[in-house]
This record gives structure tokens, C-alpha cells and sequence, in this order.
């Protein structure tokens, strides 16, 4: 708008000559400035209307959907229109002062303009670009923590694989759960089924604080237990290292399947298969495991968390007597035939029904969602940051333009006496962003430092990355440049196809 204003300066001097008023120039120049920021508030209506459900759309696993309620009700009508107010007013009010107090003798003449404040303007260009050096350095962050976190190996695979939480009103034996598993097998499209106490990666755990390595003293490191049906450790594609899988008749307590976080913890990355430890506290406590299989790191609970030491015991229990334990919970794990598990979800939920009277699926979901569902602040935070370093590139760029175009205003008598005395083209472009583009420079820096220094404010949310790498900080510096050079080529092409002849004729 201050570009505007100083290219309608004759303009205004005829109306002030024809007797316009100071009140009726800035009236003028504030009711063009409204009509824009209304047409832009409107438009930035709809897109709040259909991107707030685009963003959730995004993060919304498609086995547990989430709604999004997003009422329009007067207090958010009512805070559109007020910043709407706002940003016209003070965006706007400057440059229509400026306008109404234009000397008609002077600009008429053709004598010089008054001088603009170039070097607040180049200021605030500094900080518009310090500003979205920063938020693109953000940016940069949480995507990459998104990709990293994203891409992190499970250790086992979880396509085609389809849980089904199962409970039942009361306790049943193992031989239950067992023909449940037999029912389900038969269905068509299922390849492989086998049972566990809860999926890997929802956030449920079972840990023991300290156990006892060959009848040795506690230790207080601990380690974490999970209860599988023979077939369980294929089923999740789980490679074995050596030892072999639970047996029909392989009970808790007795035997364990323990991975290597778990060998490497307690015995210094020997094999242990043949080796045995027990549980030393809770109700674990006198429980005696002998190890007879080793398997590869597979994630446990969460994404985030290292891999952890984990002891596999079969998920038939037994009392100290021999008798078995019965059992009310537990999770039938499913690897389909199809690419899409999900679609089996209604009909092995009937299965389970019929399989036997009292069995219950309480949740239906994929493994694949399990992991997405760890992702979710990450990814929304990806795609907000995303979206808002667009939108500050943007408006850094406008920004950008909107400066370089109102030097060139300003200054096109000059540039059409060094174009009349052979100044080459490029010589023209250096005199008019060279100042600008070291304030680019400047504000850039600035906000290199600033993002350096901020960062820890949101470390918490940040994984296996830093704002010091080279990758991160390329980024920002290469879409600033780039943002900046597309700005300036517009207000460049004018300036070098200044006729110097009209020019100085004119002036």
C-alpha cells in the first residue's frame, strides 16, 4: 500500500489541486485498503473452512476416526472482523497520511517526491525475514522429527496385520482361547492367527524392577514381560537368532523367549539360551524362567523410547499346582492374506462371538494405525508448521516485493540518468536490491540465532534432531534466497526497462 500511494502521487496532487481534502484522501486510500482486506477476510474464511477439516483428515487414522466440531459463532465472527479492523487500520493509515499530506507544486513540477523512510523499511524487512527464518527453521524440526520418528524400525512387520482385543465375562482356560484362535484360522483371507495379553505399541506394558540372573543378587535394572501364544513371534515376523518357540505344552512359569536388548543387559551379549533367571518382587516373585529361544530388538511400547530388554512368556498360565489359569482378556493377533486387514475386522469380530459363548472383541484395530497413533502430535505438528511457513514465506516474499517495487519508484529518476550515462543492466539490479538483500542477509542471521537460541523451549517435542544440522539449517537459508530472488525479479525487470529519455522529460 505504500508502493501504491507513492505511485498515485500525481494523482493526489490533482485532486488536492481541484480542492480534495487531507480527510478525503486518507478516506479514499482507507476504503480501497477495506475492500481488499475484506475480499482477503472472506477468502480467508473459506480456506479456515475447509482446511481445519483438511488438517484433521490428515492425522485421522481410518480404523478409529476422530470428528472435528468448529462452530462460526458470533465470538469468532465477531474476532474476524476486529482483526480484519485492525490490520486495515494499521496497515493503511500510514500510507494514506502520507498520500493526503502530498505538495501539489512540487510533484506537478515534476520536482523530487518527499523522501521516504527507506531505512525503516529495510529494518522491518530484516525482521520480517528474521521472522520467518525462524518459523521455517521450526518447520524444518518438526518435519524432520516427523520423518525420523516415522521411519524408526520396528522390528517386526506390521503390514497385513490386523488385533483384535478380545474379554470375556468371565475367566476361561486356555483351551477357550485356543479354539477361538482354531475358528478364526479357518476363516477365509487369514493367513496366520496367535494370541498375546495386549499389541505391541499401545502404550500397555508389564514390568519387573529387579530380577535374579541364575539364583544371582536382584538387580534393580529390570526388565518388561509380555505373555505370546506359540506361533506369535512368526506371526509378527520376528526374526529368531537361535532356540525355538513355545510348545503347546510350554507354560508361565517355566520357559521364556528373551530378545537382545535383554542378552545384552543381563549377560553381556553371550548367548543365553539354555541359562534361566527368576522374579524377585510382586507377584512375579519365585517365578523361575529357563530361556530356550533368542530373538531380535523389537519395539514394546512406544516410539520414542529405546529399545527395551523383554522377556516373552507363553500366554498360558498355570497355578503352582500344574493346573491351568484362566484367563479374561487377551488379543488375537491376525496376519490376513490381502493388503487390507481391516476389511476382515466385522467378520472376525462375528467369529469370535460364535467361536465360543462369551467372548467379546472390544477393538478392532491394524497394527499399522497402532504405530500411525504414535505419530499423530508429531505429523499435526509437521503439517501446522508447514502450513505457517509457507504462509510467513509468503508474506516475507510479498513483503519483499512490495519494498523493492517502491525503491524502484522512488528512485527511477536516478536509475534513468545512470541507464542514460550506460549503466548496464546489471549494474541496475545491484543499485536496487543491494540494500535490500543485506538486510535479507542481516535478518536472516538474526533469526538463525534466535531459532538456535529457542530451541530448547521445544526440545521436549523434538526427536534425533537438532538445529544445528546443515540439512535443518539449508533449508531456511536456500527458500529465503529463493524467495527473494523470485521478489526482486519483478521490481529488477521494471527498473531496466526505465526509458530514460521519457524519464527525464517527465521529470
Amino acid at each position: 500500500m505504500t508502493a501504491q500511494a507513492a505511485s498515485r502521487a500525481r494523482e493526489m496532487a490533482l485532486r488536492v489541486s481541484i480542492g480534495a481534502g487531507p480527510g478525503r484522501l486518507v478516506q479514499l486510500v482507507l476504503v480501497e485498503g477495506t475492500l481488499l482486506a475484506v475480499c482477503a477476510a472472506a477468502i480467508g474464511a473459506v480456506f479456515a473452512w475447509w482446511s481445519a477439516p483438511f488438517v484433521a483428515a490428515r492425522i485421522n487414522p481410518p480404523d478409529n476416526p476422530i470428528q472435528l466440531s468448529l462452530p462460526a459463532d458470533w465470538r469468532v465472527v465477531g474476532f474476524g472482523f476486529a482483526l480484519t479492523l485492525g490490520v486495515t487500520l494499521l496497515f493503511g493509515l500510514a500510507p494514506a497520511l502520507r498520500a493526503s499530506a502530498v505538495q501539489p507544486a512540487s510533484v506537478l513540477k515534476g520536482g523530487d517526491r518527499p523522501h521516504s523512510r527507506r531505512r525503516l523499511m529495510h529494518f522491518l524487512v530484516g525482521v520480517q525475514a528474521a521472522f520467518c527464518f525462524l518459523v521455517l527453521l521450526v518447520a524444518g524440526l518438526f518435519v524432520a522429527t516427523f520423518d525420523r520418528l516415522s521411519n524408526q524400525p520396528t522390528g517386526f512387520s506390521a503390514e497385513r496385520l490386523l488385533t483384535l482385543d478380545a474379554v470375556t465375562a468371565t475367566d476361561q482356560p486356555q483351551e477357550f482361547w485356543d479354539q477361538v484362535a482354531e475358528r478364526l484360522r479357518a476363516v477365509p483371507g487369514v493367513e496366520t492367527v496367535a494370541i498375546s495379553d495386549w499389541p505391541l505399541m499401545d502404550g500397555w506394558g508389564f514390568r519387573s524392577n529387579s530380577i535374579s540372573i541364575a539364583g544371582a543378587l536382584p538387580t534393580g535394572e529390570g526388565a518388561w514381560f509380555k505373555d505370546i501364544s506359540p506361533g506369535w513371534i512368526g506371526a509378527m515376523r520376528i526374526p529368531f537368532l537361535d532356540g525355538r518357540d513355545f510348545r503347546e505344552n510350554d507354560t508361565t512359569p517355566g520357559v521364556a523367549i528373551v530378545n537382545q536388548a535383554f542378552a545384552r543387559q543381563y549377560f553381556d551379549g553371550a548367548n543365553p539360551i539354555g541359562k534361566w533367571f527368576e522374579g524377585t518382587e510382586g507377584y512375579m516373585k519365585g517365578f523361575r524362567f529357563q530361556i530356550v529361544g533368542l530373538v531380535a530388538d523389537a519395539r514394546y511400547r512406544y516410539l520414542r523410547q529405546p529399545i527395551l530388554p523383554v522377556a516373552y512368556t507363553p500366554f498360558h498360565r498355570s497355578h503352582a499346582d500344574g493346573r491351568g489359569q484362566a484367563i479374561d482378556r487377551g488379543t488375537f493377533v491376525v496376519r490376513t492374506s490381502g493388503p487390507n486387514p481391516i476389511a476382515l475386522a466385522s467378520t472376525l469380530r462375528r467369529e469370535v462371538a460364535r467361536a465360543r459363548p462369551g467372548f467379546r472383541v472390544s477393538n478392532v484395530r491394524t497394527q499399522l494405525s497402532l504405530k500411525e497413533s504414535q505419530t499423530v502430535r508429531e505429523r499435526l505438528l509437521a503439517m501446522l508448521a508447514l502450513f505457517f511457513a509457507v504462509v510467513a514465506l509468503l508474506l516475507a516474499g510479498v513483503g519483499l516485493y512490495g519494498v523493492l517495487d517502491y525503491s524502484v519508484l522512488q528512485r527511477r529518476r536516478e536509475i534513468g540518468i545512470r541507464l542514460a550515462i550506460g549503466a548496464q543492466a546489471g549494474s541496475i539490479a545491484r543499485v536496487v536490491t543491494v540494500q535490500v538483500f543485506s538486510m535479507v542477509l542481516v535478518g536472516a542471521l538474526a533469526g538463525l540465532v534466535l531459532g538456535v537460541a529457542s530451541v530448547r523451549y521445544i526440545e521436549a517435542l523434538l526427536y534425533q534432531v537438532r538445529a544445528t544440522d546443515w540439512g535443518i539449517l539449508a533449508l531456511p537459508s536456500v527458500t529465503i534466497l529463493a524467495a527473494a530472488v523470485v521478489a526482486a525479479v519483478p521490481a529488477v525487470m521494471r527498473a531496466v526497462r526505465i526509458d530514460p529519455v521519457t524519464m527525464l522529460r517527465a521529470e
